[in-house]
């Protein structure tokens, strides 16, 4: 029996539940058994990424002491789970012990579809999709972790779905955590070019893996009243055609 241990990043908790649902519903569907320690917090990314190492490490001292006796962890987030596999030995180079520690859930931590891919080599995940699809790379998923392939053999492998590349899909949303706060008017004309690319790709929805970049996205088609679907991946793969079992 396969089981994972799931590892729910702060704006997924905190604003968007339904993609943690999506999750276990796909989860439960490819008889993945779940736990889900309710300690969790964050993994301590936002003070990292704004130079509050000390808080940063303190987040990331209760991450490894929730999570390392955990087979697998899978979090639904690229940039989180390269926080803790990369940024979490950086944090304790003078803390031999916590390093050691670090490195070793860092292995054992994966993105949500590098996870179904590179480890449980899944074929079908018997989702539905009625439309055309295109698709998002985030930063730190493609840069940090190299997974570009993995979502889009899984979007490929949605039935009823047509999926279309579009253009500069690895160029940065503008979201960036704080630099969308700090830059708003460079962060505004980066989505700005980003959401003209998906328009211009025709699809009537476009996907991606981290909902940082999607609630960008999703932000400035809402402003300019512009009519694309926006869904992580977990809520397209959790999707079936009506009747299905």
């Amino acid at each position: 029996m396969t089981h994972a241990t799931l590892f729910i990043q702060c704006i997924v908790d905190g604003m968007y539940p339904e993609v943690g649902e999506a999750m276990v519903k796909l989860f439960q569907r490819l008889d993945i058994t779940m736990d889900y320690p309710e300690n969790q917090t964050c993994c301590g990314q936002p003070s990292f990424n704004s130079g509050y190492r000390k808080e940063a490490a303190k987040a990331a001292k209760h991450y490894i002491e929730t999570f390392e006796d955990a087979e697998t962890i899978v979090c639904p987030s690229g940039s989180c789970v390269s926080m803790v596999r990369h940024h979490y030995p950086e944090l304790f180079e003078n803390e031999p012990a916590w390093k050691n520690r670090a490195i070793d859930v860092g292995k054992r931590t994966f993105e949500l579809t590098e996870y179904l891919i590179d480890v449980l080599k899944i074929e079908n995940t018997d989702a539905y999709y009625d439309g055309t699809i295109t698709y998002h790379d985030s930063c730190h998923l493609k840069r940090y972790l190299g997974v570009a392939a993995q979502p889009r053999a899984l979007i490929n492998q949605v039935k009823g779905a047509t999926f279309v590349e579009m253009k500069d899909s690895d160029t940065c949303c503008g979201f960036g955590g704080a630099f969308s706060t700090k830059y708003p008017d460079i962060s505004t004309a980066m989505v700005k070019e980003k959401v003209k690319n998906i328009l211009d790709s025709g699809a009537d929805a476009v996907v991606g893996c981290d909902m940082g970049c999607l609630m960008n996205i999703k932000g400035y088609l809402n402003r300019h009243n512009l009519n694309v679907r926006v869904m992580h991946i977990a809520q397209l793969l959790a999707g079936q055609k009506a009747g299905a079992v």
